[in-house]
């Protein structure tokens, strides 16, 4: 059986890398019979050779994601977004984090000239979700899952994006916002979890809103 989620229609899940946001998009996708997108990470023909050297392969990847983010976005804009529930396991002001992280100053002021060109038009969701994490949690859960292109990452990167994210979304205000504090909680593994975040994203309309759950 289905959950039933009235509003909003389209929801964004966030989060640092290992974060759990796929997975998240994944099983709400089923809760709620919605559509589900997902960004194409492993597509990325310059990811691996970026976790390797991030200075000589950081601009490549990085509008590699942009523009397939933005093509991602723009066809749900040319949907009917109310004609059923849709998930995304990205924020579009993602890939602007990504970039101030990892390119050079001559190459950030060009990737802007793009990102300005492209983010006035992508459509906002109605909710986004931001799932946060302690450094050490996010760490675990990504060797946990051994991506082969993860395995080259340098652990104060990591840190680095996560203190990112963190400082992004203290000051985000464009929509509703629910942040989720996930390093008790396992909602892949343990269904009361997931049933609990499940109730309290139905119940957040407006504003910002921090859940601090214990877990199971």
């Amino acid at each position: 059986m289905t959950a039933q989620l009235l509003e909003p229609r389209f929801i964004a899940v966030e989060g640092c890398i290992g974060a759990g946001k796929t997975s998240l998009v994944g099983l709400l996708g089923e809760q709620f019979d919605a559509q589900v997108i997902r960004e194409m990470d492993e597509e990325n023909p310059f990811i691996s050779k970026f976790y390797q050297d991030r200075e000589s392969f950081g601009f490549q990847a990085q509008v590699f994601f942009l523009l397939n983010r933005y093509n991602q976005y723009m066809e749900l804009a040319q949907r009917d977004l109310f004609s059923s529930v849709v998930l995304v396991d990205y924020l579009f002001q993602r890939d602007r984090l990504f970039a101030a992280l990892n390119l050079k100053d001559q190459e950030l002021k060009l990737y802007d000239q793009i990102y300005s060109l492209l983010s006035n038009k992508v459509p906002k969701p109605d909710l986004v979700i931001f799932l946060q994490a302690s450094t050490d949690v996010l760490r675990s859960r990504v060797e946990k899952r051994g991506r082969e292109y993860e395995a080259f990452m340098d652990p104060d990167y990591l840190d680095n994006v996560n203190k990112s994210f963190n400082n992004f979304f203290f000051y985000y205000s464009e929509t509703p916002l629910l942040v989720i504090n996930t390093n008790e909680i396992d909602f892949v593994e343990k269904k009361c979890d997931l049933e609990q975040l499940i109730i309290k994203v139905n119940s957040h309309k407006i504003g910002r809103e921090y859940y601090n759950p214990l877990g199971s």
